[in-house]
């Protein structure tokens, strides 16, 4: 039996809510995971974490294996014990890195080699030890490994590394055992012949408990991305979870969430918040503007995190300036604090039959500067 089930479907788009069992938690979807590619969501500690409460994080296979390294999951039983998490955890295969280390790796059909530093040592990551890693991190849901490559690549470079996923995929859910969840990953870059047919050969085969949405916010725009999910999307079998890897802003999330797609991921949360950027619930704001510097008012009146409850935009503004940690640790928990309610009103709005008007009124916060700050 799935693990996955679908409870209700919204009128006029391909939204839906749904819930995913796994071994630590049943996850209402749409979610969204924040990203712990080390072990650690940057910035957060374990109590905000926990506040927070996503059902979900989302590890990094290639990074935890250069270090801490397999035996030191071995030796405490998993990530979970080991950072002390008791909730679910998704790890991406490190396929990833293939394409963002591109200039330090080697590939062929046994797997990728990536040299780290110079005369260091290879780090060889096949799909057998890609997934004997996952495992040991004791995940909830493992990911093949995939070859990912630029959107705008010619067509017969996406063409070879969708064979290549093809098959490295096989070989992942050989190497699985009993152990977990496992997802493909369906590629093919900006072409629709080669999605059709990454989705077909990957969903003929028996055992995957979900499939991925690869190589998207990788180089190609916008529009083309949001075609292709929807593309991709429709070809996916209705019982199992979709999930779109690495995407995105607010805006992605609602479109892809309207197109069928299940779960999400990304670093911009905490990445933006690096650089003082926010999101609220009247648009996008940038606390290193001037402008910010006497207001004494809160980033967002309706949010209840720490930044918008007990600081004011010209603190805020005073820390994202003065480069003070806090600062981004502040804007990091707000912005994911903003996700995950992004995440709660979807979800209330498709069991509502309401996601048709929630994505009306949103989509022109999410897409604009605050008032008075662009």
């Amino acid at each position: 039996m799935s693990a996955f089930a679908v409870h209700t479907r919204a009128t006029g788009s391909q939204a839906r809510a749904g819930l995913l069992s796994t071994a630590h938690g049943a996850i209402e979807t749409p979610v969204f995971m924040p990203v712990g590619t080390r072990g650690t969501v940057r910035t957060q500690t374990l109590g905000q974490l926990e506040r927070l409460a996503p059902p979900m994080l989302l590890a990094n296979t290639y990074h935890l294996l250069l270090r801490p390294g397999i035996e030191v999951f071995e030796r405490f039983g998993g990530l979970h014990r080991w950072m002390g998490w008791t909730r679910s955890i998704l790890t991406d295969s490190g396929g990833f890195q293939v394409f963002s280390l591109a200039t330090s790796r080697t590939i062929d059909d046994e797997g990728a080699a990536f040299q780290e530093v110079v005369d260091g040592p290879r780090v060889v990551l096949t799909p057998e030890r890609s997934i004997a890693m996952q495992r040991a991190i004791g995940s909830d849901v493992m990911m093949v490994l995939d070859h990912c490559v630029e959107a705008t690549c010619e067509h017969a470079e996406a063409q070879v590394a969708m064979e290549r996923t093809h098959r490295w995929a096989r070989r992942s859910l050989a190497a699985r055992g009993e152990s977990g969840q496992l997802f493909a990953i369906v590629q093919g870059a900006r072409f629709e012949d080669l999605r059709r047919i990454s989705a077909a050969e990957l969903t003929s085969i028996e055992g995957f408990d979900g499939y991925a949405i690869g190589g998207l916010a990788v180089g190609e725009e916008r529009a083309e991305r949001e075609d292709l999910t929807e593309l991709v999307a429709s070809l996916l079998p209705e019982d199992r979870p979709r999930y779109l890897m690495g995407v995105g802003t607010p805006l992605d999330i609602l479109e892809a969430v309207h197109r069928g797609v299940d779960m999400f991921d990304c670093i911009l949360p905490t990445a933006w918040a690096q650089h003082g950027r926010v999101f609220t619930m009247r648009g996008k704001v940038d606390l290193r503007k001037g402008l910010h510097r006497f207001v004494d008012a809160p980033l967002d009146e309706t949010c209840e995190c720490e930044a918008c409850t007990r600081h004011s935009r010209s603190y805020l503004h005073h820390l994202v300036k003065a480069r003070e940690p806090l600062g981004w640790q502040l804007l990091a928990e707000h912005n994911l604090h903003f996700y995950v309610r992004l995440m709660t009103d979807i979800r209330a709005a498709i069991r509502a039959d309401a996601f048709v008007a929630l994505r009306e009124a949103r989509r022109p916060i999410v897409m604009t500067e605050e008032p008075g700050d662009e």
